[in-house]
Formats: structure tokens, sequence, C-alpha cells
């Protein structure tokens, strides 16, 4: 199938490593023109190296960026749109906040929180949707986690934070149809990445197992029976974003392996 993605304007967030990078890999094996942002210059240009020579696109360019600075938010869309012309697919991604239960955070981890995983994808949006609007197209998609359907143990911060990013989304879904902007939301399951790593440690550490017995219980509990893949995940993620999908807008789609029970 052609994903019509060729010589398509791609913005991916927090693409040094991890699901966004995998994405940002899928959109090149595609012939967009791909820009990674991260706030690490060195895992970033490293990042685009491996993603060029596994591609052969040399269009994947980089830009340093905190995604909870507006300034450097901005700066990004104008590097963009000069190495680029428009934005056709933004990707808003951060990395997730701290783990942990209620009594745990007091206001100050609380704003961080809404400023990374909220506040970051509004000012995201709001910079790109001058240029899909001239153009009368554009997709947006907002990675997040499963807690955006069934909320996860002892992630209080990222719980109350992603749902705010569905709750954006389906508002936006209505706002943005008649000018053919797509957004839609997607979350991963179990995913085999650094941040699932570290969240496995964690639970380790918390009952005094070893994580290996953390890591198999948690496969245990998915119905196929593995963590994902980033790849998988990254294939979903591009096919939403690319010419296949012309009318699936405002939806909350899970990559999990069937593990979420809720409807």
């Amino acid at each position: 199938m052609d994903l019509g993605l060729t010589g398509k304007s791609v913005i991916v967030l927090a693409a040094s490593k991890g699901l966004g990078k995998a994405t940002a890999l899928e959109f090149a094996a595609e012939g967009a023109r791909v820009v990674i942002a991260s706030r690490n210059e060195e895992e970033l240009e490293n990042a685009v190296s491996d993603i060029q020579s596994q591609t052969g696109n040399p269009n994947v360019f980089f830009r340093t960026c905190d995604v909870t600075s507006a300034e450097d938010m901005e700066e990004l869309v104008n590097f963009t749109v000069k190495q680029n012309g428009t934005v056709d697919v933004l990707i808003n991604n951060a990395g997730g906040p701290p783990a942990g239960g209620f009594q745990d955070f007091r206001d100050d981890s609380w704003q961080s929180a809404f400023e990374l995983t909220l506040l970051s994808y509004v000012r995201a949006i709001r910079l790109v949707l001058p240029y899909m609007q001239k153009q009368k197209r554009g997709h947006i998609l907002n990675f997040t986690s499963s807690s955006m359907k069934q909320s996860l143990d002892n992630l209080i911060l990222s719980n109350t934070f992603r749902a705010g990013v569905v709750g954006l989304a389906k508002s936006l879904s209505q706002e943005l149809a008649p000018d053919n902007i797509l957004i839609n939301t997607i979350g991963p399951g179990r995913i085999a990445t650094d941040r699932l790593s570290h969240l496995d440690h964690i639970q380790a550490k918390k009952v005094g197992i070893p994580y290996e017995d953390v890591k198999a219980a948690s496969e245990s509990s998915i119905p196929i029976g593995r963590y994902g893949e980033p790849e998988e995940f990254a294939k979903q993620a591009v096919f939403l974003c690319s010419a296949a999908n012309t009318y699936v807008t405002g939806q909350t789609i899970l990559v999990d392996g069937g593990l979420v029970k809720a409807l």
C-alpha cells in the first residue's frame, strides 16, 4: 500500500530514542522529510545517522528542543518550515512524568507534569495549525499511554494528564474537521522501550523481587504473551498520519496486544 507520504513534512517530538525514534524511522522509510527533536544533541545526531543509514533517506533532520519551552517549540516549527516549506504531520510525544502516588507529589511536581505531558501538546498544535489550515489538510497524532483507557497503578501524574490529552484531541477533532485536519490519540501498552524497563525495575525494587520475575509476570498478563516491539507501534502511528487515513479522527487507539480490558 502506498501511504502517500513521499515528500511530506513531518515533525516527531521526543524522537532521539524509543517510540519517537521508531516512528521517525517508519516515516523516513516511506519517503517523508522528517525533523526529529529532543533535548540531547548527541542522541539526536546518532538517531539521524541511524535512520538515514537504515532507510536510505537523506531528508532526516534534527533540532534540539525542550518541549516544555515555548521558545524552543517555536524555533523547532520555524526550522521545519524553513527546511521543508510547511508541516503536514505533527507527532506529539514527551517523556512520561515520574512514577508515584498522590501523596508523593507537591504542587511543583503537578505543574511540571502538566507542562510536559499536556501543555507541550497544546503549544505544538497551536504552532503547526496555521500551515495545516492554509493547505486545508494535516494529521496530528498524540502519543499517550494505555492509561488513557485504564488507569495504571503508581502513575497518578500520567493518569491525570494523559486523560487531558484525550479530551483535547476529541474537542479539536470537531473544530479542525472543516479544514480536513485529522487528530487522533494513540497509546502504547507494554512496548519494549527504556521507559518500560525503568518502570519494571522500579516495581521490582518496590516489591523486592528480581526484575526478570516482574517482566515475566507482566508479559504473562498480555493476551499475546509478550511485550510489543517499537516498530509495531510505529507502523500504526504512521498509518494514522498517512494518505490512507482520510476518515479516522477524534479516536483513541491502543497498541497493547490485548492488554487493556476496558471498552
